[in-house]
């Protein structure tokens, strides 16, 4: 089960399924939004100097803020080095095996034309406490699904194992251990995050009162906060990539959605109700967003069978 050589896992990269091209860097006029959107944020120095180019009008509130602009200066270094080992740690380029355009391009409208459903549906039927709710709900999804991961994945891994022939399996042994290693990469990562934290509150009770107490826990402060923004960064990274798990089968990332976006929507439903609205509006939304991702998810394990010659048993 290899990719490129004689293996039916080619992605369609030139030449013949050769290796992946060079990753470019942004362009030279790509614009400071673009550029925050790509992996390497850019130095605080260059933040800065778009900054001054702001008009002056935009300057005079900013400095009636300026302890929330030192905290904005401290930050923003912290995030970006957290945010570089983050992408180290855990890549976020080729998180499918194979790149087909077209799957990509059904995900995002997909994607699309669900946001656009919601929206309608708070704005038609919701109430403030909705509109709440459902922010808190993507945060909720955001801390979740990684957990939900963790214990779907390995049942998804052993029924593919089951499928696969005793000749392949070897090499899918082989691949999980990156994925194991990225898993305990995360997990531990996110458990050391309030053990370090509750070691800091502790230090501070401790030498409550004194200024060498509080400089110290300050001093200790900075790397729980550089760990919260690592683990946060790393989240989204395994939940697009699924623990790279790609690098073992070719179709265990849409495997993996179909069931795990079942596995949100009853926890979703468990946890905050049905949405707003009639109740076909209700049972639309609550059937209609996990149907329609299962639905893309078989689409894209077909068209890897049919066009890359990816199978379940293979």
């Amino acid at each position: 089960m290899t990719f490129g050589g004689q293996g039916p896992y080619r992605p369609p990269w030139p030449p013949n399924g050769g290796p992946p091209p060079p990753y470019r860097p942004h362009p030279p006029n790509a614009s400071l939004w673009q550029r925050l959107r790509e992996d390497e944020w850019p130095p605080l120095r260059e933040v800065l100097g778009h900054a001054r180019r702001l008009p002056g009008c935009v300057w005079v509130p900013a400095l009636c803020f300026v302890w929330p602009a030192l905290f904005v200066l401290v930050m923003y270094p912290l995030a970006r080095s957290a945010r570089m080992k983050s992408r180290a740690v855990f890549p976020t380029r080729s998180h499918r095996g194979v790149q087909d355009p077209d799957v990509m391009r059904m995900q995002k409208i997909r994607a699309w034309i669900a946001l656009g459903a919601s929206l309608v549906i708070l704005l038609a039927y919701g109430t403030s406490e909705d509109w709440q709710q459902a922010q808190d709900q993507a945060f909720f999804r955001l801390a979740v699904t990684p957990w939900l991961l963790l214990l779907t994945a390995p049942a998804v891994i052993a029924l593919l194992f089951r499928f696969a022939p005793p000749s392949a399996r070897p090499v899918m042994r082989a691949r999980l251990r990156p994925a194991v290693r990225t898993v305990l990469w995360y997990f531990g990562a996110f458990t050391a995050v309030p053990i370090l934290f509750a070691g800091v509150i502790f230090l501070s009770r401790t030498f409550q009162g004194e200024a060498a107490g509080a400089l110290l826990s300050f001093a200790l402060l900075l790397p729980v906060l550089w760990l919260v923004f690592f683990v946060g960064f790393a989240s989204t990274t395994v939940v697009r990539t699924a623990f790279h798990t790609a690098d073992v089968h070719a179709a265990l990332p849409a495997l993996l959605t179909g069931v795990l976006v079942w596995e949100l929507a009853a926890v979703n439903l468990l946890m905050a109700g049905p949405p707003p609205g009639p109740p076909v509006i209700q049972l639309c939304a609550l059937i209609g967003g996990p149907a329609s991702v299962t639905g893309v998810a078989w689409w894209e394990i077909g068209r890897l069978r049919t066009r890359y010659g990816v199978t379940l048993r293979s």
